[in-house]
């Protein structure tokens, strides 16, 4: 049963289902769900170039007086500020004798290595090189020419959001065991949302998919789903959303209709490395731009400090499911189980 949406979505944002529909007994969404068109939209979107750019991690977390570090496809990097504020990234491995600069405190500017206080300032010394780094305001990127192996891009493809001095904005990072394919098929598969999600949504609906040899041009590369979220009991919030991938590591859900219109989540997936068994790991990076034009959001944002840490632990406990899901794929591909 859908929910009641007659009431105008611009006044009442809210809907109450009339009759829930008990978690069994929802419209079944395997047949819809074809492992073809699902492939299919994967395929082009690692087609996609990425000019050899990977998320780090969150702007925010870059503080004055630490490095934000991450092994990225098993290249240790660090990322700190300089004494402008500007952001300096390079590797994480001290040219002297090895030490993880990841460890290493930033003093005005300057990353002092904790082994043997080598300094480095974010200029090329002693055989360390900075790598390109790049600020959206919301996550720090960094270009791995060696690991990405394509064109390089001035800059990374950064999916359009709100602005975001007047949204409200988290950044939630998870890891599994998997590589960032299985973390992009996941986001891909809209039709799992309310079996497998069932404490957050409820009458989802896939009302358009991408048609064979879509390019993305237009927005006609993507996953179209009417669904409602779930607030608390009968009370939902009914919305549109679009999926798309605008580069191999990248998911975005933009809302297009309902409350929340022109918020969006993005889903990167970085590769790390394999772990002590060889298995490969992936972080999951996501950030939840949320935006509205009422007048209590203005009141909302004020108290970001307090809703980011609810925003973050609502997307972890999606991907608590989501990663086992994905961990799942690539475990069923690594042994050639994986159907189809």
């Amino acid at each position: 049963m859908s929910p009641d949406r007659s009431a105008p979505r611009g006044r009442f944002p809210l809907s109450l289902r009339r009759r829930p529909v008990p978690w069994e007994r929802q419209r079944p969404t395997w047949r819809e769900a074809r492992p073809a068109v699902i492939a299919q939209a994967l395929k082009r979107a690692q087609a996609r170039p990425s000019g050899n750019w990977y998320v780090v991690g969150a702007t925010r977390d870059v503080g004055a007086d630490r490095p934000l570090a991450r092994t990225v496809a098993g290249q240790e990097v660090v990322v700190w500020r300089d004494a402008e504020g500007g952001l300096v990234a390079g590797p994480g491995v001290c040219p002297h004798l090895g030490a993880p600069l990841r460890d290493s405190p930033v003093r005005c500017g300057t990353l002092v290595c904790h082994w043997h206080g080598l300094a480095l300032k974010g200029t090329p010394f002693a055989g360390w090189e900075p790598l390109p780094v790049h600020d959206d305001g919301l996550l720090v990127w960094v270009r791995l020419d060696g690991v990405g192996g394509e064109p390089p891009l001035d800059a990374p493809v950064v999916p359009v959001r709100p602005a975001l001095p007047d949204a409200l904005a988290a950044v939630y990072v998870g890891v599994g065991t998997c590589q960032p394919e299985d973390v992009v098929a996941n986001r891909l598969d809209p039709w799992h949302g309310a079996w497998f999600h069932p404490y957050s949504f409820v009458d989802l609906t896939v009302v358009d998919v991408p048609e064979a040899g879509a390019t993305g041009a237009g927005g006609a590369d993507g996953f179209a789903v009417d669904v409602s979220f779930k607030l608390a009991g009968r009370l939902v919030v009914p919305v549109r959303a679009v999926f798309t991938a605008p580069e191999p590591r990248t998911v975005v859900m933009h809302i297009t209709e309902g409350e929340g219109q022109g918020s969006v989540v993005e889903t990167h997936a970085t590769p790390l490395g394999p772990d002590d068994r060889g298995r490969p790991r992936t972080a999951v990076i996501e950030a939840i731009v949320s935006a509205s034009d009422r007048r209590g959001f203005a009141a909302a944002r004020t108290v970001a400090p307090v809703l980011r840490p609810l925003m973050r632990a609502a997307a972890g406990r999606l991907w608590r499911d989501d990663l086992a899901y994905a961990e799942r794929r690539w475990q069923l591909r690594s042994t050639g189980r994986f159907p189809g």
